[in-house]
C-alpha cells in the first residue's frame, strides 16, 4: 500500500477489526488508535514525501503480573504483553542504510556496511538497531535498508519495557521484509537480547522480549535461559470484567542501580552458600533446615530475600494455574501475597537510601483503599521506585485513575488492556 491507501483505509474503518485486537474492543481505543495511525502518516509523509510502497508495524509493551525477581534466580515468571505499543511506518530501499526517526528524539542512521560493535554508540537506540541487524546477518539474513517513523506510548521509565518494545518492532520489520517472517517469536526475543547485551551495554535476562514477541498472558520457566519453557494462556482479563491499571507513582530512579544489583546479588550469596549458582537449584526444605548455618554466612536480608523467591516461584506457577482455570478470586489472593511479600520479605518498595521517600507504598495503600477488595494491587516490576499494578473492575477503572492522578499527577494511570499479539505487521 502506499501512505494515500493507509490514510484512506484508516479514515474509512479498514483497520478498525486489527485496531480492536490490538488496542481493545470500545469504540474509544479505535478512535485513538485511528487519529494516532493518522498522525504517523502524516509525519512520515513529511519525512518521506516521494515514497512510494510501505508498511506498517507495531510491538507491544508488557506487564510483569507474577514472579517479582525471580527471573535472574532462573525462576518462573508470569507476563502480558498490553495494549500499549510502538509503532513504525516504513519504506524499504536497497541502499543498504537503516534511517529511523522516533518522534521526540534525534534520527538514527545505521550503515549496514559495518555491522560492529561500536562502544560509542552504548545505551543508545542506534545500537540496539545495528545489534538486530547483526544478529541476524550472522543468521544468514541480508538487510538492505528502510526508512521509518516511529511512535510510541510505551513512556520510558513507565515499567512496561519500551526497551525490549523497540527491540521486539525493529526485528519484526527486518524479519518480516528481508527474512520471511521464519523467526520465531523466541528468536526475536533472543535477538532483541543479544543487541541489548551486547550492543546497548545493558546487562539484561529474556522476560521482557519473550512476552513483546509472543503476547498475550505467558508463563515463562527460565530453569534453561536460552531456551526457557514457555505456555501461553487464554485468559481474558477484559471479558472477565477487569482491566490491568499501572501507575507511575514517578519517584526518581536515580541512583538505584545498586539497590537492583543487591537483590540479585544477596539472593545468590544465599544460594552460593548452599553449595549452588541460582536460588532456582537450591532445595527450599533444607533452606529453612540450615538456616542457622546460614546467618552465619549470609546477611538477614538475603535470607528474607531468599524466602521470597522461594514463594514467589512457586506462587507465579500457582497464578497461572488460577487463570488457566478462570478463577479470578483465587488468583487476586495470590497477588496480594506476592505483592505482601515483595515488601515485607524482598523489600522492594522504597529505597534504602532515601526511606522518607515512599511513593510506592503510598500508593499501594490508597489503591487498597479505594478497591475495598475488589480485584488486588502489587508493586510492579523492579520495585523502589516506579510503578504499582492494580486489577480494577472496569466499571471502576476510570475512577480509579482519576484517584490515582489526584495523587501524583496528570497521565501517570495507565488503564491497559492484555493485547494477544506481539509484534505484527497491520494489513489492509
Amino acid at each position: 500500500m502506499n501512505i494515500y491507501d493507509l490514510i484512506s483505509g484508516i479514515s474509512e474503518g479498514r483497520f478498525d477489526e486489527q485496531f480492536r485486537k490490538l488496542y481493545g474492543a470500545s469504540d474509544r481505543a479505535v478512535l485513538k488508535a485511528r487519529a494516532r495511525y493518522l498522525s504517523a502518516a502524516e509525519k512520515f509523509s513529511v519525512m518521506c514525501p516521494e515514497c512510494e510502497e510501505i508498511h506498517v508495524y507495531s510491538a507491544p509493551g508488557r506487564t510483569e503480573i507474577g514472579g517479582n525477581h525471580t527471573d535472574h534466580q532462573h525462576g518462573c515468571v508470569l507476563a502480558a504483553a498490553v495494549s500499549l505499543d510502538m509503532i513504525a511506518i516504513v519504506n524499504f530501499h536497497d541502499e543498504g542504510v537503516i534511517r529511523v526517526r522516533s518522534e521526540g528524539y534525534m534520527a538514527d542512521e545505521i550503515d549496514l556496511s559495518s555491522l560492529e560493535v561500536n562502544p560509542a554508540e552504548k545505551g543508545t537506540s542506534t545500537a540496539l538497531i545495528r545489534g538486530i541487524a547483526a544478529r541476524f546477518a550472522e543468521m544468514g539474513v541480508k538487510t538492505e535498508g528502510f526508512d521509518a517513523y516511529m511512535t510510541s506510548d510505551v513512556l520510558s521509565g513507565s515499567g512496561l519495557s519500551s526497551s525490549a518494545a523497540f527491540e521486539i518492532l525493529a526485528a519484526t520489520i527486518i524479519n518480516e521484509r528481508y527474512n520471511e517472517g521464519k523467526a520465531s517469536s523466541a528468536e526475536l526475543a533472543r535477538i532483541g537480547r543479544f543487541a541489548e547485551n551486547a550492543y546497548f551495554g545493558k546487562a539484561c535476562g529474556l522476560m521482557d522480549q519473550t512476552v513483546c514477541a509472543e503476547g498475550g498472558a505467558v508463563f515463562i520457566d527460565f530453569a534453561d535461559t536460552e531456551a526457557p519453557e514457555m505456555s501461553k494462556l487464554g485468559f481474558d482479563f477484559d471479558k472477565a470484567g477487569y482491566s490491568v491499571c499501572i501507575t507511575d507513582t514517578r519517584g526518581s530512579h536515580a541512583d538505584l542501580s545498586e539497590e537492583y544489583d543487591a537483590v540479585s546479588a544477596e539472593m545468590r550469596s544465599v544460594a552460593r552458600a548452599m553449595g549452588c549458582e541460582y536460588l532456582r537449584e537450591c532445595d527450599e526444605e533444607r533452606f529453612y533446615a540450615e538456616l542457622p548455618e546460614l546467618r552465619r554466612q549470609c546477611t538477614d536480608r538475603a535470607l528474607l530475600r531468599a524466602a521470597h523467591f522461594f514463594a514467589e516461584n512457586s506462587r507465579a506457577a500457582e497464578e497461572a494455574e488460577a487463570l488457566a482455570d478462570g478463577d479470578t478470586e483465587r488468583f487476586f489472593e495470590l497477588v496480594e501475597q506476592s505483592g505482601t511479600s515483595s515488601a515485607e520479605l524482598l523489600q522492594n518498595l522504597y529505597s534504602t537510601g532515601e526511606p522518607q521517600v515512599q511513593p510506592v507504598p503510598l500508593a499501594i495503600m490508597l489503591s487498597k483503599r479505594f478497591l475495598k477488595g475488589a480485584g488486588a494491587v502489587r508493586v510492579h516490576g523492579g520495585g523502589f521506585a516506579g510503578t504499582i499494578q492494580a486489577f480494577v473492575p472496569t466499571y471502576l477503572a476510570a475512577d480509579y485513575a482519576m484517584e490515582m492522578e489526584r495523587i501524583f499527577g496528570a497521565g501517570c494511570c495507565y488503564v491497559l488492556t492484555v493485547r494477544p499479539v506481539g509484534g505484527c505487521e497491520l494489513m489492509l
